[in-house]
């Protein structure tokens, strides 16, 4: 796993990155860290009492209009760290407490995070991605990564080619998912905390009802019950200056809607209130 001619997502920009050149995401081949934290509003499974132990990376391979953590993912945002240094960083947060290591956007630099990964960390390792990934490259994190926590976006392929510029991201990201369980296999539990297994996240978006619908029917459809989690979110908040529905919250009735359709697909998993959209939530970066 290298930067060099980087496939690495599937953009495939096929870019030297030792050379200084970037692709998509812009960002070098150095690892970029923008914040390290006990983060206490991931799923409850996975923050516990104590949180998380998020390590934010800089830029992203996705690149959503409506990015919550656009303060950090526009751009190669971040302190160059190599694997020794990330690995410190690890080992810190678990001794301040840390229920788990949590990455967050790490494909573009997983060459520097796998060796970090070794030997074996005493908590679950999160793999915190948009879903926008290549099986290919999943297959070579096997046994690294304990607990998958993907988006699953969209379903529509022209509503993710106008917000992602992905008019692919479905059926990628349904194949990356697909390996994700295929590694992870069902959830594994110690008491109320997950320890290994597939959560995947969707992100409710304002008007877009219809798009969520087909996401929990392929989740349904695809997988046994029980045989991964869904997160199901409510938190969309209008970020920039977006046109009409995606300039507002997810209303109630909309939430609802989403909200019984899980429950007919008998899905099982969590769900958010109204106030988690609200940019308190949203990290100081």
């Amino acid at each position: 796993m290298n930067y060099v001619n980087c496939n690495l997502c599937p953009r495939r920009c096929c870019v030297d990155r030792t050379t200084g050149k970037t692709g998509f995401c812009r960002c070098p081949d150095t690892a970029l860290v923008a914040k390290t934290m006990l983060h206490k509003w991931e799923e409850p499974a996975l923050a516990g009492n104590r949180g998380s132990g998020a390590i934010f990376f800089g830029g992203c391979t996705l690149g959503c209009r409506y990015c919550q953590n656009a303060a950090i993912s526009c751009g190669p945002t971040g302190k160059p760290t190599d694997s020794a240094q990330l690995r410190a960083m690890m080992e810190d947060l678990i001794s301040q407490g840390a229920e788990n290591i949590d990455l967050v956007t790490p494909t573009q630099f997983l060459p520097t995070i796998v060796p970090a990964l070794s030997p074996k960390l005493p908590v679950p390792v999160v793999y915190n991605c948009g879903g926008y990934e290549r099986a290919e490259t999943l297959r070579e994190l096997e046994g690294l990564v304990d607990i998958y926590l993907p988006d699953m976006k969209y379903a529509d392929a022209s509503l993710a080619a106008a917000l992602s510029g992905a008019p692919n991201y479905f059926p990628t990201a349904a194949a990356a998912i697909r390996e994700m369980v295929r590694q992870t296999g069902f959830p594994q539990w110690n008491g109320d905390r997950l320890t290994r297994g597939t959560v995947i996240r969707h992100l409710i978006l304002p008007g877009h009802v219809e798009n969520s619908l087909k996401v929990l029917d392929w989740i349904g459809e695809t997988f046994a019950p029980g045989e991964v989690l869904v997160s199901l979110m409510r938190q969309y908040t209008p970020m920039g200056n977006l046109p009409a529905p995606l300039d507002r919250t997810v209303t109630d009735e909309e939430y609802d809607a989403v909200l019984s359709w899980m429950y007919l697909n008998d899905l099982d998993g969590f769900t958010q209130d109204a106030p988690a959209a609200d940019t308190q939530f949203i990290p100081d970066f």
